[in-house]
């Protein structure tokens, strides 16, 4: 009867040993063995058993063995009592003062199992029971998942990108030694580019500064071809030995995010962005919304801005990482300078993150509005409302900032932009919110171009333009001017019928002569119709525009002459 048990084996197996002059080597054992015929196992070193009961995803604690003489490893299935005629035996000598990772592996039935990798004791001879610095995890990673390809190892959570590459059935990747903190764990086929799944490796959570640890790969990719073993895992054995412990497999969560293109700079005009190796936008345009999207949350992020027609993200004009939060919402606005000259001031590209972001407005009844400071070369400034009363809403906003969200009720409002004193106006522009339909929307406004094109490359003019939760181009907020240049009245202006069908006629009559275009935008912006001509003074004009190509919806037909422009509201129901 076998009296050896796992909290003693290893002491008295080792008191039983003649190890000559004491000449020893550290040693680990790890059964990572799927085959079910091997699940749990007697070791023997020579007559002595050296472990009883050894079981599959189990580990010995480092031991001492002896060194500089031979010595025979013999596997035999449980309540062994000698180990003649073991399944598989092997002889090896160690090196004194050397310490050893011994992992048991591979298959030992002959049939029942795709592909048969042969039972063996893989060795690796550079083992650590410590981290080589304290504030570090070492990690030593080994493929012995036997119907696993060739694989790599992408960290993507913290962003140290690919720590194993190319690793093969039966192979060890030396150790690596990492910062102590939680990373996830990518495993994707060897052309590195295709993920098969995710672990998360909570180093830091589980407090293993300073410690060393082996992951190895272990059960089958396919059960149904494997007499039903295991299924694929990363599992660890730490250096104090027992059960292996599972890396939990990671489901990264969703965050909602929009970008907003608002750089000024020509060199940036229109760019691809590429999210890790994903073309996430291509050919960007200046002034131009993404509309809300999901993006994962828990992995690192990293964003690459390139010139159009991008074919990879390498090389790029710009880069940074990101870790989004599940549930949150955030607005990414891309912004700044590229160019090294050329530009008064150079505020350098970054993209601005707001982490609040909304997709509708917090009440029905008002549209919910976030302003932004993209204008390189404009100073601080204040925006009072002066239309219907409400005064200051941003004070002292400076580049780069964000005014959080204003939760106005929705109105026709007109803003003015005035320096930081309050007390001069710079320009105003109207905001038509009611008239526009946003009730109960949320638009981020953003400052963009330059208040000096001559000192910025003739750049973009300064102007307020918005971006809509659903996005395409922004929306020009259209500078107000005083009633003495208006030549083109309320009064004068008729657009019928409402709803329109296959046809809608825009009336007008202006007060002096000048040249008028007709516009109609869709709801995100887009042209879809233009026309110019010329106006004669004080005589009333009719305007025929086919709707027959437009689907239903909502549309704003602008009317522009001169400085003056006037904007209605139409319905197509075709």
């Amino acid at each position: 009867m076998k009296t050896l048990k796992n909290t003693l084996f290893l002491l008295i197996a080792m008191l039983t040993i003649n190890i000559g002059a004491f000449a020893t080597a550290r040693v680990q054992v790890i059964h990572n063995s799927s085959d079910k015929a091997a699940e749990i196992v007697d070791v023997w070193l020579d007559d002595v058993l050296l472990i009883d009961d050894f079981k599959f995803r189990t580990a010995t604690p480092f031991i001492d063995a002896p060194a500089g003489e031979e010595f025979t490893i013999s596997i035999k299935g449980p309540d062994s009592m000698d180990p003649n005629n073991p399944i598989w035996s092997m002889n090896y000598t160690l090196a004194e003062g050397e310490t050893y990772v011994l992992v048991a592996n591979g298959i030992v039935s002959a049939t029942g199992y795709d592909p048969i990798k042969p039972f063996d004791i893989y060795v690796y001879g550079l083992g650590r029971e410590g981290a080589s610095m304290a504030s570090n995890t070492d990690v030593l990673v080994f493929h012995g998942s036997t119907d696993a390809p060739t694989v790599d190892v992408k960290e993507i959570g913290a962003g140290a990108g690919t720590i194993v590459d190319d690793l093969m059935y039966g192979d060890f990747a030396g150790y690596l030694e990492l910062p102590t903190a939680d990373y996830i764990l990518d495993i994707r086929d060897m052309t590195g580019e295709n993920s098969v799944v995710s672990y998360a490796a909570p180093l830091s959570t589980l407090g293993l500064d300073g410690a060393s640890l082996v992951v190895v790969a272990s059960g089958f990719l396919n059960p149904d071809n494997n007499s039903m073993g295991e299924g694929f895992g990363l599992w660890v054995a730490l250096p104090t030995g027992g059960e292996l412990v599972e890396l939990p497999v990671f489901e990264a969560g969703n965050a909602r995010v929009q970008v907003i293109h608002n750089s000024a700079d020509m060199a940036a005009e229109t760019v691809d962005i590429w999210l890790n190796e994903t073309l996430f936008l291509d050919d960007f345009s200046f002034r131009n919304a993404s509309p809300y999207i999901d993006a994962p949350t828990g992995i690192n992020l990293r964003i690459n801005i390139k010139g159009a027609d991008s074919s990879t993200p390498d090389n790029p004009i710009w880069s940074n990482n990101y870790n989004l939060e599940d549930g949150k919402s955030y607005i990414l606005i891309a912004n700044g300078i590229v160019s090294a000259s050329g530009y008064d001031p150079i505020e350098p590209f970054d993209i601005y993150v707001y982490d609040m972001g909304r997709e509708e407005a917090s009440n029905t009844s008002n549209t919910d509005v976030l302003v932004f400071h993209g204008s390189t070369d404009a100073p601080t400034v204040d925006v009072v409302e002066i239309g219907v009363g409400v005064g200051t809403i941003v004070d002292d906003l400076m580049y780069g900032m964000y005014a959080g969200y204003l939760e106005l009720p929705t109105d026709d409002y007109r803003l003015a932009i005035k320096d930081e004193t309050g007390t001069s106006t710079v320009v105003t522009y109207d905001a038509p919110l009611a008239m526009l339909g946003l009730d109960g929307a949320a638009i981020a406004v953003v400052a963009s171009g330059f208040l000096n094109p001559d000192n910025n490359s003739m750049g973009e003019g300064f102007g307020l333009w918005v971006a809509l939760p659903s996005g395409g181009e922004l929306l020009p907020l259209t500078q107000f001017t005083n009633v003495t240049t208006n030549i083109i009245q309320e009064r004068n202006v008729n657009v019928y019928p409402n709803p329109a069908e296959s046809f809608v006629n825009v009336e007008y009559a202006i007060d002096s002569e000048a040249n008028v275009s007709v516009v109609v935008f869709d709801l995100v912006g887009s042209k879809v119709f233009a026309q110019e001509y010329d106006g004669k003074a004080n005589q009333l004009e009719n305007r025929r525009i086919d709707l027959t190509s437009l689907n239903n919806g909502m549309y704003f037909v602008t009317i522009n002459a001169g400085e003056s422009r006037i904007t209605k509201k139409i319905q197509v129901v075709n």
